[in-house]
């Protein structure tokens, strides 16, 4: 055999010859993990780009933001506002300007026809009448030295609160012998939009130092704690531009801003916080950098976006309610929610590679941090205590939580429910004010009267049927007048003439009326009111709206479409928690706990709130003897999301070492034990960020604030600390008990680490 031969069959022995294994491919989230880290420049450059957009596009982000939007969209009476402004030009009046003088209005005549021809040339006014144009008694005060004058802006209602916030500086002080105030639907709208922009900010100064202070006492090291106050940064800059992409294609209420980005900096800060806790143990366990940032992401990361995934749920069930406000924050609130899992799970990688096991430099609070029981884990501090002793006597714990939980519950049962008026603004507030005195001043003025379009009576033989119509209407309880076409009626029987208006109540194919009460829209006499006018019959089709039949209508449509929103929430979480566990039991007990732990913020939303008790906790504010009628809907889902955001990671510690143990104790106590401290720093900053909306001027964004704060607390403590740890000891092996099918589709279909 020659050399070349030799070599030859060499080199063939040599390729037939076993070769080492390639290297499994990098995938799910581990994989990712690792490419972030090996990419890390550009990645870093790609989002400091991305952010720098999004920064400066988010920056006008407030004047897309929408106001108003609180009432049903396809109900009677938003047909009845529709018709009113698109085919009449005009509608119930928007604005209402109170005009004090120091001598009685009589003698001022001249000067109030004057201001109120002024106000009537301005564009944008459809129509403007007076206590000196119309002669209405109603519109003079009882002491004879104010009177009112009725604006209707035109437009939908976020052009109607631009227009009036220019009249409004134009016309506020001192115009001639009067000093004019003005109130309305458009004045407040505008004034709750500056007032909110405020807000937020007061809200941002209060909760980043507070958020970093937790951060500290949870991580002890500042280069660890000002990690996810980075990712919090970064999820605020790019939520106000979500925001603004979200008002090019729908409604977004300016409620929004504070609530989503409040919302997104809490749960940015929170999933970074569980992440970077993930990465500090396996370093401690003596993993290398890259890996132990794999694994964080592949058992942390894993977690963070299931939790987001519970949230954006929980957030989804708004959108069964077809009312504009519910629906803009949830849309909103999904993105953001999204948004702060994504970025978590994007700058993370890269900038912990960078830090290495520098992730423990300037451990300000050592020597405090030592005296604290329970660290993340360490085991055996005070969560191991809490859980060890619940879990000896269950029943005893769990009973006299829930009985505890269920009697804070118990001022709901009187809850009464109103729209959104003056009253929501702070106390003073030059637009709350003047509708004071004209609730107390003035007697059936029509500045919120009841509306009914008739849009299809003809001409032919209109006016007796309108006659009788308007007749039988005056009639009605609470009724003071009528007001269309043909004049007035009231008692029964024509008051006045046709004024000089007429004419904007009437065109070629129907008409409309105001129905003016001496009831209180926001109230349940307005409602019977509006009922009333409803029942009467009408020679044609008649569609009542106003502030009253909305109010009628949003409650109703609140409570038909209430039970899709209790399903879309219980199935999805159901479904979402037994491809999590494998149980079917775990998912049902989450749901039941979940619910409890709302059952003190909806009793506080009650006795501080609608009855007025307590309220120097969250600092002053009108108190109306109502709730707004959308607020407990807004927080169940919120803070529904939020309870199950941290069911997520406690059972995924507990679950975890169950598959490892099979020991079903064991495992309870030391999911509870290693993640009772680092939820509880999650809670308090999520707490902390929301209630800093508390501090709010405006009574709605105290409400939401409050609420939601004490629920993730009283979730992270008494319901992860004594509920949570009761019914799984009481449950046992049962727990993890599934019907055969349904664990053979777990096998299939579950979520695993990946």
């Amino acid at each position: 055999m020659t050399h070349s031969e030799q070599t030859t069959r060499a080199t063939a022995t040599e390729n037939l010859a076993p070769q080492p294994a390639a290297p499994p491919p990098e995938r799910g989230l581990a994989g990712l993990a690792r490419r972030l880290v090996r990419r890390r420049t550009p990645v870093f450059l790609l989002i400091a780009a991305l952010s720098l957009a999004a920064a400066l596009f988010g920056a006008g982000a407030a004047d897309d933001l929408s106001s108003g939007g609180y009432t049903a969209s396809n109900s009677e009476s938003a047909k009845a506002e529709q018709l009113l402004n698109d085919r009449f030009g005009t509608g119930s009046p928007n604005m209402v300007l109170l005009a004090t003088g120091e001598n009685p209005v009589e003698d001022a005549a001249a000067a109030g026809t004057e201001l109120t021809d002024r106000i009537r040339e301005r564009d944008g006014v459809a129509y403007a009448e007076s206590y000196w144009t119309a002669r209405d008694p109603a519109l003079r005060s009882k002491d004879g030295r104010s009177a009112l004058i009725l604006v209707r802006l035109s437009g939908d209602e976020n052009e109607a609160t631009h227009r009036s916030g220019e009249l409004t500086e134009e016309l506020s002080g001192k115009q001639g012998e009067f000093t004019v105030t003005a109130t309305g639907r458009a004045p407040i709208n505008d004034a709750l939009e500056k007032q909110s922009e405020e807000d937020l900010t007061k809200a941002e100064l209060i909760g980043a130092p507070l958020t970093l202070i937790i951060l500290l006492a949870a991580f002890g090291s500042l280069v660890a704690a000002l990690l996810p106050l980075l990712v919090g940064v970064v999820s605020v800059v790019c939520t106000l531009a979500v925001l603004r992409v979200l008002a090019g294609f729908t409604d977004v209420s300016l409620f929004a801003m504070n609530v989503t980005t409040a919302l997104g900096f809490g749960l940015a800060v929170d999933y970074s916080l569980f992440i970077v806790t993930r990465y500090r143990e396996e370093l401690a366990r003596g993993s290398e950098v890259v890996e132990a940032i794999a694994h964080s992401l592949r058992t942390a990361g894993r977690t963070v976006l299931f939790s987001a995934l519970t949230v954006v749920l929980s957030l989804a069930a708004l959108l069964v309610f077809p009312i504009t406000f519910l629906q803009s924050l949830a849309y909103a609130g999904i993105a953001v929610v999204s948004l702060a899992a994504l970025t978590s799970l994007a700058i993370l990688p890269p900038t912990l590679a960078v830090i290495g096991r520098r992730i423990d430099r300037l451990d300000v609070f050592a020597g405090l941090r030592r005296r604290l029981p329970g660290s993340a884990g360490e085991g055996g501090g005070a969560w191991h205590w809490l859980a060890t002793r619940v879990m000896r006597r269950p029943v005893l714990a769990g009973a006299g939580v829930a009985v505890l939980l269920i009697a804070l519950a118990l001022p709901f049962v009187h809850a009464r429910f109103g729209l959104t008026d003056d009253r929501i603004l702070p106390q003073g507030a030059p637009a709350q004010t003047a509708a004071d005195t004209i609730r107390s001043d003035f007697d059936g003025a029509g500045t919120a009267p009841v509306t009914v379009v008739l849009p299809d009576l003809a001409e032919d033989g209109r006016d007796a049927k309108l006659a009788d119509y308007m007749a039988e209407l005056s009639r009605t309880d609470g009724t003071v007048r009528v007001d269309g076409p043909l004049g007035s009626w009231a008692e029964g029987r024509q008051v006045a003439e046709p004024g000089p208006t007429a004419e904007v109540f009437a065109d070629s194919r129907g008409v409309w009326l105001n129905v003016v009460s001496d009831t209180n829209p926001n109230s349940a006499a307005g409602e019977r009111h509006t009922r009333e006018v409803r029942d009467v019959p009408a020679p044609a089709e008649a569609l009542v709206g106003g502030e009253a039949a909305s109010l009628v209508d949003t409650k109703a449509s609140l409570m038909e479409r209430i039970p899709y929103a209790t399903l879309v929430i219980a199935l999805s979480m159901l479904i979402l928690l037994f491809l999590f566990t494998g149980s079917l039991m775990v998912p049902l007990q989450a749901l039941v706990l979940n619910t409890l732990s709302l059952t003190a913020s909806f009793g506080a939303m009650v006795y501080v709130f609608q009855d007025g008790h307590l309220k120097w906790l969250v600092g002053d504010f009108v108190h109306t003897g109502q709730l707004e009628v959308t607020v407990p809907v807004l927080m169940f889902c919120v803070a529904f999301g939020l309870s199950m955001d941290y069911t997520v990671f406690l059972l995924s510690r507990i679950r975890e070492e169950y598959l490892a143990t099979g020991d079903n104790t064991r495992a309870v106590v030391f999911g509870i034990d290693h993640t009772g401290r680092l939820i509880t720093a999650a809670a308090l900053v999520v707490a902390t960020v929301l209630g800093a909306l508390a501090t709010s001027e405006l009574s709605l964004l105290k409400l939401l604030g409050a609420g939601l704060a004490l629920a993730v607390l009283v979730d992270a403590t008494l319901v992860r600390g004594i509920l949570v740890p009761a019914v799984m000891k009481l449950c046992g092996r049962a727990n993890w008990w599934a019907p055969a099918p349904l664990r053979r589709l777990h096998d299939k279909v579950g979520l695993r680490d990946g």
